[in-house]
């Protein structure tokens, strides 16, 4: 019935068994303190279980202590998680899924930080980061690279750079943000040498590890970084090797714009950006953002506007979507209602594990049994 969902595909020499990922969503499973939990371990075991053919693991910081967006951001800036990190890809593969970890540092977003760093000093939510000097970009090129090494060493198949959702990486990118007036910025050939730099240490540090890119191609506002420059910078990142390009929009300052809002709740509502980054490089790109109708992810395999699809609140709302779709089954998936008032975010923004609405009301009483 979809063909194109279940069939084969090659990521960075790996073999992926369909084109359905797990794309990262940060629910707060992890321990206070950024460890690997019991809770964390069974989510991404059961989201691995699911069928989909590799598991990205959000966000895990590279440094906890200036470059974490909460208290419970997983942690691989220390070799004291490995053991945890390697229980986690281990669940992960032993489910039968590749199993990938998010590296990131959220800069001005880093909330849980006394004195948030980023490329320039740009208000951010009542706070003003620091802006970086370049012994700190030089300290956080290394911190990446040390905790793409730490995930190779913990067993995960894949890495993935934290280049969306307005964090380090993207603010280095963004002419909003990014009002430097050293190498750092300018024009866009200065912009993006920070990334980069990452990049190339991170592939460095982990050898034939492929390593992927979660991308922002649109902050939709204004004065931000828009599809013209993207772009471009989405083929200088193929250039310099990227497994794939995990295409988004927006940033945590244009998320709640009435008008974003309006379009979030629209199936593939970021389909149009996918399409433009695919246009632009020769790698893998993955793209995501309510695609968990499997219609509208079939016809935008078909149509060539992305190459795989990423899964989010959609899996996570019903862990069993793959085997639904592919047995026929979809009138009984339990959907991420896009009319919830996204309470999940809610919960994780007060800083408490997320549970989906969605959920029938055994599942919500097991899971509240356990974990609350």
């Amino acid at each position: 019935m979809y063909p194109h969902l279940f069939s084969e595909a090659t990521v960075g020499g790996l073999t992926l068994q369909n084109r359905l990922t797990m794309a990262p969503l940060y629910l707060g499973y992890a321990a206070e303190g950024g460890g690997v939990s019991d809770m964390l371990l069974e989510h991404y075991r059961l989201m691995a279980r699911s069928g989909v053919a590799l598991v990205v693991v959000e966000n895990a910081t590279v440094d906890f202590f200036q470059g974490s967006g909460s208290k419970r951001t997983l942690r691989v800036d220390s070799d004291g998680n490995l053991d945890g990190l390697g229980a986690l890809a281990g669940a992960i593969k032993e489910e039968g899924a590749l199993a990938c970890l998010q590296i990131n540092h959220a800069g001005r977003f880093a909330l849980a930080a006394a004195e948030p760093l980023a490329p320039s000093a740009v208000e951010t939510f009542g706070r003003v980061p620091r802006a970086m000097a370049e012994d700190d970009i030089r300290v956080a090129i290394d911190q990446f690279a040390g905790a793409a090494r730490r995930a190779k060493k913990a067993g995960f198949d894949m890495v993935e750079l934290h280049g969306g959702t307005g964090y380090l990486l993207a603010q280095f990118v963004s002419p909003r943000t990014n009002k430097r007036t050293d190498a750092y910025g300018g024009a866009l050939s200065n912009r993006r040498r920070f990334p980069l730099a990452v990049l190339a240490a991170v592939k460095d540090a982990v050898g034939d590890l492929p390593v992927g890119y979660r991308f922002l191609a649109d902050e939709w506002l204004p004065d931000g970084l828009q599809l013209d420059e993207s772009q471009a910078f989405a083929a200088d990142l193929a250039k310099a090797g990227v497994a794939y390009i995990s295409v988004m929009g927006g940033t945590y300052e244009s998320f709640a714009l009435p008008d974003i809002q309006k379009k979030s709740r629209q199936p593939g509502y970021m389909l149009d950006l996918a399409a433009a980054i695919r246009s632009a490089v020769d790698v893998p790109v993955i793209a995501a953002g309510r695609l968990g109708h499997a219609d509208v992810a079939e016809a935008a395999l078909t149509a060539g506007q992305t190459d795989l699809i990423g899964l989010a609140r959609g899996l996570w709302s019903d862990p069993e979507w793959p085997r639904k779709v592919r047995e026929g089954r979809e009138t009984d998936i339990i959907i991420c209602d896009p009319n919830c008032g996204e309470a999940c975010m809610q919960m994780v923004m007060q800083g408490r594990p997320a549970f989906c609405v969605a959920w029938p009301p055994e599942k919500m009483k097991a899971w509240k049994a356990k974990f609350q």
